[in-house]
């Protein structure tokens, strides 16, 4: 079977005055329709690099992206993105926030509308249609900005540190609502996170990155019973996973904190 999403030797230097910095070395990534990958790193791996090769917001890199066995390069219509930054328009409510796309797109404003309150709905925040940004919670905004991304209805959905600006219970809470979306869109995912409960949480596999330059460490395969929630984070198998990750990913996670600190002695 055609992987929906292949990542075929992807890689990236960015140049600068002084010289090339590889950001990036050979990755290659085949993923299957409706499966959820969580990439985890040290700061500085490449991580949202790959993400934004992927996502069509850098277009020049070596290597090849397709989407059902067609390269591509720049934005795809199949591929929408979530960030961790806000994004929400202030001025807009929260139906007309999620209808934004729909109406760029000219789809006509009863259709939109319609389309915008099942979303709104989906992501759990059914009566709140007609509220302001500067009225919700911070994970309430997070809920809009995902329902908007998937009001164009896109297959593959990638999101880069999505909960990384919320407290825990939130993000717990909402990793549970984007699994239970994902899971009745059948809807393929990438996830960006330094948060390793949360890469085990919300996974299918984990790819663990090296420091810079960024490439696939381990590949480490989720066995948890679906549907899921944030109970199974108490449960034996789901601490041994949480172990195993950081083993792997404490020594490379060291060199990037050696990095940071060399730069402020230096």
């Amino acid at each position: 079977m055609t992987p929906v999403l292949r990542i075929k030797d992807v890689a990236k230097t960015f140049w600068t005055p002084n010289g090339g910095v590889r950001a990036l070395e050979p990755i290659s990534l085949d993923i299957r329709q409706g499966e959820f990958i969580s990439i985890i790193g040290p700061s500085g791996c490449g991580k949202s690099t790959l993400m934004n090769i992927v996502g069509g917001l850098i277009e020049e890199y070596e290597g090849e992206v397709l989407v059902d066995g067609a390269a591509v390069r720049g934005c795809h219509k199949e591929i929408g993105m979530v960030f961790q930054e806000e994004s929400t328009f202030p001025w807009r409510t929260a139906i007309d926030n999620v209808a934004f796309p729909l109406e760029a797109a000219g789809v006509p404003r009863h259709e939109r509308l319609k389309r915008a309150r099942e979303l709104l709905k989906l992501v759990g925040l059914d009566g709140f249609e007609q509220r302001f940004p500067s009225e919700l919670s911070g994970g309430m905004r997070q809920r809009i900005a995902i329902a908007r991304t998937l009001a164009f209805q896109p297959r593959i959905l990638l999101m880069d540190e999505p909960f990384a600006a919320l407290d825990e219970q939130t993000r717990l809470l909402l990793g549970d609502k984007v699994l239970q979306i994902q899971q009745e869109l059948n809807q393929t995912t990438m996830l960006i996170t330094h948060n390793i409960a949360e890469a085990v949480q919300l996974s299918d596999r984990v790819l663990i990155m090296t420091f810079r330059p960024g490439r696939i460490l381990r590949v480490v395969e989720i066995d948890l019973p679906r549907p899921r929630s944030s109970k199974l984070m108490g449960g034996e198998k789901f601490g041994q996973y949480v172990a195993a990750i950081w083993e792997d990913l404490r020594d490379e996670a060291s060199k990037g904190l050696q990095e940071m600190e060399g730069a402020r002695t230096g």
